[in-house]
């Protein structure tokens, strides 16, 4: 199974400086062991391509789905009764960039956990997971936190919490971040109707938004350039943070 998700993603920041954006973006949702449809390949160059190197663990030597399996196998999900599915920002020819892909567990169709996988631009990546204690279905109403751990934005501060609403039907993809540093925060949304990738449906993608993720890096540095201008704070790149994956708070009392 692969969809390609012809997404939306809106940005707008809370607090005493205003900034907001809507762009449009080209997902795919694949459980990482269909055959894709020409021109985007599995683990070998393509005008577009997925590689399990670039997911999965540390960026540039990732373990793909296998990390992902691993990771719930350690929380207790059920992983035999699940279809373990990736959301990401395909390679363009050679070039990889995802501000953020969600690794993604289903039971019966329905989400039961996810992991946000998050990049910032200093080459740093940390992954947030999320999941009920009872690993119960998530609903698109259920808020899902989690405590912000790494530096994203040369804007803002690395302190504050992540809110998730997930929603993942046989329809479409809805996904709403709220980062809440106090009054200051960004809220950010992506959302796209789910339909079965194909040979035209990617080549009109490259036409459409041509340079893929090369587009993304581009469009997040003209928004930096904004604020700058803008004359908002910017904050010094700490280091990464020591831990790999963190957990939400309510799976982590659980877990502890």
């Amino acid at each position: 199974m692969i969809d390609h998700i012809q997404a939306h993603t809106t940005h707008a920041r809370r607090g005493r400086l205003g900034n907001a954006f809507r762009y449009g973006v080209d997902l795919v949702l694949t459980d990482m062991t269909a055959t894709p449809p020409w021109p985007i390949s599995r683990n070998r160059f393509n005008l577009w391509s997925l590689w399990d190197r670039e997911h999965g663990g540390p960026r540039r030597n990732g373990r793909g789905v296998e990390w992902f399996r691993d990771e719930l196998r350690k929380r207790g999900f059920p992983v035999q009764r699940a279809k373990l599915l990736l959301l990401t920002q395909p390679t363009f020819l050679w070039f990889h960039f995802n501000p953020v892909s969600f690794w993604i567990a289903t039971i019966d169709d329905a989400p039961c956990a996810f992991v946000a996988e998050v990049n910032n631009t200093f080459g740093h990546r940390h992954c947030y997971f999320c999941a009920h204690d009872d690993f119960r279905p998530i609903a698109a109403a259920d808020t899902l936190t989690a405590t912000k751990l790494m530096h994203v934005s040369p804007f803002q501060q690395v302190d504050g919490i992540y809110k998730f609403r997930f929603s993942l039907t046989a329809l479409a993809v809805k996904i709403r971040i709220n980062y809440q540093n106090g009054r200051e925060g960004v809220v950010a949304t992506l959302s796209g109707p789910r339909t079965p990738a194909t040979s035209r449906s990617l080549l009109w993608a490259a036409l459409r938004r041509p340079a893929g993720a090369v587009r993304v890096l581009a469009l997040i540095h003209w928004q930096a350039a904004i604020l700058f201008l803008k004359r908002a704070p910017f904050m010094k790149t700490p280091a990464p943070p020591e831990l790999a994956v963190s957990e939400s708070p309510t799976f982590r009392e659980k877990a502890l």
